[in-house]
């Protein structure tokens, strides 16, 4: 559906990525900021501005769940899992204008972040 959107996005704009792993950092980043400005328009009753950072979110979430490299086992398992369930909450967030959904979207890719950046020395 959104294919290497996520990825396209980010390659277009930081060309000099020095290695996978700053790549998740920065896919997750950009989950956190675009879940911040579609909870700005649902606060502003905007719907045009809060469909289009949510997909932009999906897109992203869709992105590192073609990335799993699901012969790693259960993590791969987990992580897609975790994913797809993202994905329906913030579906479920913009069809009920949540913004208690769409933290706790945003609560899940910060751990995740924090966790990233220790395993991989990336911060």
């Amino acid at each position: 559906m959104y294919g290497n959107t996520a990825h396209n996005i980010y390659a277009q704009n930081n060309v000099g990525i020095e290695s996978p792993a700053k790549l998740i950092e920065m896919l997750y980043e950009g989950i956190l900021r675009f879940n911040a400005q579609a909870k700005k328009a649902i606060k502003d009753n905007d719907v045009e501005k809060r469909v289009y950072w949510m997909n932009r979110s999906t897109a992203i979430i869709t992105e590192l769940i073609s990335t799993l490299d699901m012969n790693q086992g259960q993590v791969s398992e987990y992580l897609e899992g975790l994913y797809n369930y993202e994905i329906q909450l913030i579906s479920e967030a913009g069809n009920e204008q949540s913004i208690d959904k769409l933290d706790e979207v945003s609560n899940v890719f910060r751990t995740l972040l924090e966790a990233w950046r220790e395993t991989t020395n990336v911060a």
